[in-house]
């Protein structure tokens, strides 16, 4: 007997629910659903999702360090010049893009605001 994973989808810990969510609309994803606690004023769990992409946020219970997200996101588009371009306008700080041999349309690394590194790749 064999089983079959039907889909993943990433559960990333954060300081702040909202400014995450804001964080990746910049990169086009809406929230499909959201959590406020019991006893909580603030957002505790959002589920994003962009076309095929979906991505869970929690409420951190200690704080988030950067130095140890030890996970790679990979987001992909059409075109990453283009990708690169808008989010530096919307104030982010995309690294060079870099054209390693498993991503020869390029990839650049951009963080957000927990730490966690995203690779955005031109599919």
């Amino acid at each position: 007997m064999t089983i079959q994973t039907k889909s993943l989808v990433a559960f990333a810990h954060v300081a702040e629910v909202e400014r995450s969510i804001k964080f990746y609309a910049d990169l086009g994803f809406t929230v499909a659903n959201s959590i406020i606690a019991d006893g909580q004023t603030a957002l505790s769990w959002a589920w994003l999702q962009s076309e095929q992409a979906n991505l869970m946020l929690g409420l951190a219970s200690a704080p988030i360090d950067a130095s140890q997200q030890a996970i790679l996101f990979y987001l992909y588009f059409d075109d990453i010049k283009q990708t690169h371009n808008i989010m530096a306008e919307l104030g982010h700080k995309p690294g060079a893009i870099n054209y390693p041999f498993y991503m020869p349309n390029g990839e650049l690394r951009l963080e957000d605001p927990d730490g966690y590194v995203l690779m955005l790749a031109q599919s």
